[in-house]
């Protein structure tokens, strides 16, 4: 991208979703400046260290360095900014509203240093429908000298997985912005023009796809942006849920939900993505925007019973990966169980709403002994699950070495890589619950339980 269409840009926020927009947006040639309130966190930015884990994160960082400015200073950030993402946390209340105090308190704080030009202020967080109008009445009444039609206000929400964040941003579906400006609209598309032409020269780490072409521009007014967002992962909810609804009836009539899934996933208006069976989902996202959607409808006198259904099977599987542990080795009083996989996800540290969090904490609760590992998420896990009671393994086979069954949480690669069958004899008793299919064929003694499909073997029964 060449300089002359470089534009100032300054992103609040340097949580998952800010790292990853400003690292991208740089890489593309914008020139950025990430604000956080956090001087921990921006010194480690400046640094080039990464507070959080990203595959390839770190190279874009790194190749994009010249470009980028980290500071805690909104003073130094926002005038001179043609284009202000605010990308700061959202977590639900206990009513499943989201809360918004970060994102007062960014409008509030962009509003007192804007400089009379026309700026974009762009919501990047995840928001109930309304907020745009909201921010822009911040805008209105926290700006020094307010100027109408010069502070323009966007919904532009994020579709990041994380683990392919980058590849996510730079090789999206469609780009969503919505507004009732069509100056603000013409900026951001602006900004995004590299994307949505495609004329960069690709990552060498994040190469572009063979079948990739452009990504859709859809051009909405604010709240129909701020809902898409929202159905979006309602429907990915929906769709993972289904999947093990599904799963549970597979089990009782010896079918694999593995192969209806492939089967019912080649169908067009269905397709194979978000039909994996197991622990259920977890994430910042899924279970937060479902909770955020019905609180929404209860506000308006609108019952959504489909996405309540969602949340309680999600729940369910959570206590299913424990029941099917109970099944085999009956009292769990006393028992060493290794936990493998502590993040939502693979390819993240990100423990939020992880289901690996409620298995622990119920297995700690019945008297078991836990032995827990994770490639990447351990070190976030100290700090942030320091509440559970539960011994770190300094590797998968270290956890499973005379434990008395195993409960597989997290797909990692690692784990795909284990020699199972070596693995289950230094085992007390040779049980695995897979809930995330990892294990492929298995032909050795012992149990390997997986949702959806009967055990492979029961040879070598454990005993209470």
């Amino acid at each position: 991208m060449q300089d002359a269409k470089a534009l100032q840009v300054a992103v609040v926020g340097t949580g998952y979703v800010g790292l990853g927009t400003a690292v991208m947006l740089a890489y593309l040639g914008h020139h950025v400046t990430g604000v956080d309130v956090d001087q921990a966190k921006i010194d480690m930015l400046t640094r080039g260290e990464l507070p959080i884990y990203e595959p390839y994160l770190d190279e874009l960082l790194r190749e994009s360095a010249p470009r980028l400015r980290w500071t805690t200073d909104y003073a130094s950030a926002i005038p001179n900014a043609d284009v202000i993402f605010i990308c700061v946390g959202t977590p639900p209340l206990p009513s499943g509203q989201p809360n918004l105090a970060y994102v007062a308190e960014a409008a509030q704080s962009i509003a007192r240093h804007l400089n009379g030009k026309v700026q974009v202020v762009v919501n990047k967080s995840t928001v109930p429908i309304g907020t745009g109008d909201w921010v822009a009445r911040i805008l209105e009444e926290n700006a020094v000298d307010y100027h109408a039609n010069r502070y323009l206000v966007v919904s532009n929400p994020e579709f990041l997985r994380e683990g392919t964040a980058l590849h996510d941003s730079l090789y999206p579906d469609r780009i969503v912005l919505g507004s009732d400006s069509p100056e603000a609209i013409e900026r951001m598309a602006e900004l995004y023009e590299p994307l949505l032409s495609q004329d960069f020269a690709a990552p060498v780490s994040v190469p572009r796809p063979d079948c990739y072409t452009q990504p859709a521009l859809v051009k909405t007014s604010l709240s129909s942006a701020e809902m898409i967002k929202y159905a979006a992962n309602a429907f990915l909810a929906l769709k993972i849920s289904f999947a093990n609804e599904i799963a549970g009836l597979c089990e009782r009539v010896d079918a694999d939900i593995q192969e209806v899934t492939r089967g019912i996933g080649y169908d067009q208006r269905i397709g194979p993505h978000f039909l994996g069976a197991g622990a259920g989902w977890g994430g910042s996202c899924f279970g937060k925007d479902t909770a955020a959607l019905i609180s929404i409808g209860h506000e308006y006198g609108y019952e959504m019973p489909i996405l309540a259904a969602a949340i309680e099977i999600n729940q369910r599987q959570r206590q299913l990966v424990i029941a099917k542990l109970q099944q085999h080795l009956h009292r769990l009083k006393g028992k060493r169980v290794a936990v493998l996989g502590m993040a939502f996800k693979p390819n993240t540290d990100d423990l939020r709403d992880a289901p690996a969090h409620d298995c622990i904490a119920r297995l700690i609760e019945l008297g078991a002994q836990v032995v827990a590992h994770d490639p990447i998420a351990m070190p976030r896990a100290r700090h942030e699950w320091r509440h559970l009671r539960y011994q770190e393994a300094e590797s998968a086979e270290a956890a499973l070495r005379g434990a008395d069954a195993a409960i597989l949480m997290t797909e990692w690669d690692d784990y795909r890589r284990i020699d199972w069958e070596s693995a289950l004899r230094g085992m007390r008793h040779p049980l695995v619950i897979d809930t995330r299919r990892v294990i492929g064929h298995f032909g050795g003694a012992g149990i390997v339980e997986q949702i959806g499909k009967r055990p492979a073997s029961r040879v070598a029964e454990v005993t209470a």
